[in-house]
């Protein structure tokens, strides 16, 4: 099934090589921080953004992120102010935004009232790194019936046979994790990331989305002509506490996508 997220994605690609996907945390350093976050990303025509709701246990985050859920929280941010912040977005910007966060979120709201919000606030999809797929086929479903694209992860731990099931099961495109671990640390771009790639392909047709440990130029050269979109995470978010917008300006600046 083609949801809109795939073919937004793919008249992007139409126009250039490698897509960008770019992560703000919603709250932090707090909400008027990403509203400039995310003036900068627009100016460098990022093609999608995963808003992060925060949680209290972000098993997949590396520390700066982990550090970034915490204060969020401390800072009463909840999933209605991210839902509220969305929708602020989704009628601000050009690209599209999918909600990123842990199943804890959506199971406490109930499958229909988490999708009717997120479908309601402008949003595309989810990523939520913790809901096994096999655990996920009522909530996808739901998904798949109102246009929202669950988004699935492939790892290079995999086997063939989850892989064709994770490919089965994948809408939108397939997030792609680069390597082992959390995020936050860089991966070394090598034979084996491009075999890997290549492995995720065979296994389904949407677009291909590489992340962890992706941070400048020469991994975005490296994912060009292989990947379909690269996933900028950690590396901006550094880049903002060392320097604000300035800094952030300079990171994307840096990475030659614009």
């Amino acid at each position: 099934m083609n949801t809109a997220l795939e073919s937004y994605l793919r008249q992007r690609l139409e126009k250039k090589q490698l897509l960008v996907m770019t992560h703000v945390v919603c709250g932090y350093p707090s909400f008027e921080d990403n509203l400039r976050e995310l003036e900068v990303m627009a100016d460098f025509d990022v093609d999608l953004v995963e808003l992060q709701f925060p949680f209290s246990e972000p098993s997949a985050d590396g520390p700066l992120f982990v550090k970034a859920n915490e204060l969020a929280i401390r800072a009463g941010v909840r999933p209605e102010h991210c839902f509220e912040f969305m929708a602020k977005i989704t009628a601000r910007f050009p690209f599209k935004v999918l909600m990123m966060g842990y199943y804890n979120t959506a199971f406490k709201m109930g499958p229909e009232r988490f999708l009717s919000r997120l479908q309601g606030a402008g949003g595309c999809g989810y990523i939520l790194p913790d809901l096994p797929v096999e655990e996920a086929a009522d909530l996808n479903a739901r998904a798949d019936a109102m246009g929202l694209a669950p988004i699935v992860l492939m790892t290079p731990t995999s086997t063939d046979r989850r892989l064709a099931k994770l490919g089965a099961a994948a809408r939108g495109f397939v997030y792609a994790v680069a390597r082992k671990g959390v995020t936050g640390q860089h991966t070394d771009m090598s034979d084996e990331l491009t075999g890997f790639v290549d492995r995720c392909r065979r296994h389904t047709p949407v677009p291909i989305a590489v992340g962890f440990g992706i941070s400048d130029k020469n991994d975005i050269d490296f994912l060009r002509g292989k990947a379909d979109m690269a996933i900028i995470g950690t590396a901006a978010l550094k880049a903002w506490e060392q320097g604000g917008e300035d800094a952030l300006r300079r990171f994307f600046a840096g990475l030659g996508i614009a």
